[in-house]
């Protein structure tokens, strides 16, 4: 057995694992439930070896869905008190206990590639899915936007939950009557390694203060200190409505409004656009301020089909200082830690999604960093997200999503597939 083999067998072997019958948790201990966009890496991930078992899993996380069309970020199918904040904290108003609000809709895109498997066998399925997946969407549409780009109202929400993008909107926030809490996480990862306590006081008072609202998006919207436009959110919906729209033609459904759903997020992703840094960034939108941030979020460029000379260039520098993919945050950047979740680590979803926008456009680093990809995880194994410089394991360790990714795109066996 060769080492491609010994690995895409541990891959399997983990999604298997972390199987919980419908759904796949990202990895015992420090995250018990099913995440959002975890669960949909998730699917293309078992699409490899188990397609009926794939569309399992974007099915039970579309039973989750709210009735004004949210998919909730974390559903908790089985109480676990390990984990805080809890449903309990949470208060969500679903079908199943879950978290007040979403994250990046890669749904649709995963789906697709899912459908791409057997398309006469997935026909059916992605058939009950289409109207939820229109629904979630048309859900960002009404209530995300400023200026045609998606916004976020919880840094969790844009699945980058330290990212310097949120620093000077978290900064506005002044979490009183927090009271007492204990962090799980910690005690399952190194805190060097996770958000700081500044940072997650002010998670759970934006948990709180949407609970006590009802998660009412009007209400929600009426004198928040969060909300900031972001490129991760904004770039992942425009590709997932472009998905969205292809099998939609396929099923011979009416697109023409997730069309205008397209050219609206086109002209927003141009908002994003911080001509002082040369680069796609975030934008705070109560408080006016750019981010400053060459993240890994402004390279899904590409993967949205927007492309602009500027940030070829940009990935240029990025990547010459990065041995293995693009960085959360450029490591020329003062705030930039190589070990401390979304604020440098690499992170094998994010190299797939750029990577994937990169082949399409035919550029050649889209080859350089699937290979790269390939290398950090044949090297370093299934960890959550590594140290770019070196390659060190970071976060939890046996994770779905890195399991996943090997298995669907950067595994040596899936070159030509």
């Amino acid at each position: 057995m060769t080492s491609t083999d010994m690995r895409d067998e541990e891959a399997r072997a983990i999604l298997k694992r972390n199987d919980k019958g419908g759904y796949t948790i990202p990895t015992s201990g420090l995250y018990p439930y099913q995440w959002n966009w975890d669960s949909a890496f998730a699917a293309v991930g078992f699409a490899e070896f188990d397609v009926d078992r794939a569309w399992a899993e974007i099915e039970t996380l579309f039973s989750g869905q709210w009735d004004n069309g949210m998919v909730p970020h974390i559903l908790f199918h089985v109480p676990d008190e390990g984990y805080f904040p809890n449903h309990d904290v949470w208060q969500g108003t679903g079908p199943i206990p879950s978290s007040g609000i979403s994250q990046p809709p890669v749904a649709a895109t995963m789906a697709r590639m899912v459908l791409d498997k057997d398309p006469q066998a997935g026909r059916a399925r992605i058939a009950e899915l289409f109207p939820k997946m229109v629904a979630w969407h048309r859900w960002f549409m009404d209530w995300r936007l400023d200026q045609g780009a998606v916004c976020v109202t919880h840094p969790w929400e844009a699945g980058r939950d330290n990212a310097p993008d949120w620093d000077a909107a978290m900064a506005a926030i002044t979490p009183e009557g927090v009271g007492d809490y204990t962090r799980r996480d910690t005690s399952h990862v190194d805190s060097s390694m996770r958000p700081t306590k500044y940072d997650y006081d002010r998670y759970i008072w934006l948990v709180q203060r949407g609970a006590r609202l009802g998660w009412d998006e009007a209400a929600m919207l009426n004198g928040t200190p969060f909300r900031v436009a972001d490129p991760t959110m904004t770039f992942i919906l425009l590709r997932a409505t472009r998905d969205l729209i292809a099998m939609g033609e396929m099923l011979g459904e009416d697109v023409s409004e997730l069309q205008g759903w397209v050219e609206t997020l086109e002209v927003g992703a141009q908002t994003l656009w911080n001509p002082a840094l040369a680069c796609f960034d975030g934008r705070d939108v109560v408080g006016g301020s750019w981010a400053g941030s060459v993240s890994n979020a402004s390279f899904l460029c590409w993967y949205a089909g927007v492309d602009h000379p500027d940030m070829r260039t940009r990935l240029a520098e990025v990547m010459a200082l990065s041995k293995y993919g693009v960085p959360s945050l450029t490591p020329d950047d003062d705030r930039f830690d190589g070990k401390r979740y979304w604020r440098g680590p690499v992170w094998a979803i994010m190299n797939m999604m750029i990577g994937t926008g990169l082949m399409e456009f035919d550029l050649p680093q889209g080859a350089a960093l699937r290979d790269n990809t390939a290398d950090l995880i044949a090297e370093h194994g299934f960890a959550e997200y590594f140290d770019p410089r070196d390659g060190a394991p970071a976060g939890g360790s046996t994770f779905t999503w890195t399991a996943a990714v090997w298995l669907a795109w950067a595994s040596p066996s899936r070159r030509g597939a």
